[in-house]
């Protein structure tokens, strides 16, 4: 099932932030704030979600096959 995001305008986010937020946070529904009807920011509940070291490096780091292998003028970009 999907649900339809409520959307407003940043006007009148504007003169009803305080209440849109309590809105969003009792609701946990997000609130979608739009500029000439395009959409421009969202704004959804705080979640703390705790991530493991590994998992914040989790792609990140490189792999080489052979770190020691001299590298080639046509291995650099910055050359190319």
């Amino acid at each position: 099932m999907t649900t339809v995001m409520e959307t407003v305008s940043k006007s009148e986010f504007k003169a009803r932030a305080l209440e849109y937020l309590r809105q969003v946070e009792r609701s946990g529904e997000p609130l979608a704030i739009t500029d000439r009807g395009r959409v421009v920011v969202k704004v959804t509940p705080y979640t703390e979600r705790s991530v493991s070291p590994r998992e914040k490096l989790r792609g990140a780091v490189l792999g080489f096959d052979d770190p020691c292998e001299p590298v080639g003028a046509g291995d650099w970009e910055a050359l190319g």
